[in-house]
């Protein structure tokens, strides 16, 4: 913006401003009545459709499965994802942290006049990539099944023969998802993609001897399944080799 453009803006906006009205109380009324009527539509619907947020606590249960508000889970997706203890807190704290000090002082380090999207490149495409990472892992974060758990269909195989092969299937499922697999594998939508590989379909690949050695002599920093109740083992190894 050169000298003769800036002196027609100030005129043109010395006109304007003289022609409006002054924000109090004006603007401030008309703000105030807005937010009385937030306000009274936010009681209205906890009166009328209540406030419960969830079930009740419960200090006795061991497998509640704590998930955070939906505008968290992105951030919750993103915990998922980063694991290293050594670099969690600038994912947690460090990262929002300057994001949030950066959009504070937006007014202050983009001084540029122009605010058409497609004369700021970088800006916008900034700020297109930021919604669409915050939108795909919220979206991940709202899908991600209970690490406590493993919410699979029952292949068909083991559906139709059903009898002691559906009941080896279904004990081990158990297992596998008691026994904290789901921290460094993933099975169907349940679990973690790293640092193991994924079992969904594991069976498929290997066959159950080599599923048993890999138990008792797994590769670090997998721990080994030697000393487990052989039937818990057992368990394991029935479920896995029916994963097709």
């Amino acid at each position: 913006m050169n000298q003769r453009e800036k002196e027609q803006y100030l005129r043109e906006y010395a006109t304007l401003k003289s022609q409006g009205k002054p924000f109090f109380p004006y603007a401030v009324a008309k703000d105030g009545a807005m937010a009385c009527v937030v306000m009274v539509a936010i009681i209205t619907m906890s009166l009328v459709l209540g406030t419960e947020l969830g079930s009740k606590a419960n200090p006795t249960t061991t497998t509640y499965v704590p998930r955070p508000e939906w505008y968290f889970f992105f951030l919750f997706e993103l915990l998922r994802i980063i694991r290293t203890p050594s670099i969690v807190p600038l994912a947690t704290i460090g990262v929002p942290t300057i994001c949030m000090i950066l959009l504070f002082l937006l007014p202050f380090y983009d001084r540029g006049p122009e605010r058409r999207p497609e004369r700021r490149p970088i800006a916008t495409i900034t700020g297109i990539a930021v919604i669409c990472a915050m939108a795909y892992l919220t979206y991940s974060g709202a899908n991600v099944g209970a690490p406590t758990s493993i919410e699979m269909a029952t292949p068909s195989a083991v559906r139709e023969v059903a009898g002691k092969p559906l009941r080896e299937y279904e004990e081990g499922r158990n297992v596998v998802a008691g026994r904290g697999c789901l921290g460094c594998h993933k099975i169907g939508d349940n679990g973690n993609a790293g640092p193991g590989p994924d079992l969904t379909h594991i069976a498929s690949r290997i066959p159950r001897q080599a599923i048993a050695r890999t138990l008792v002599n797994p590769t670090a920093p997998m721990p080994s399944y030697k000393n487990l109740p052989p039937k818990e083992f057992e368990a394991i190894v029935n479920f896995l080799s029916q994963l097709k």
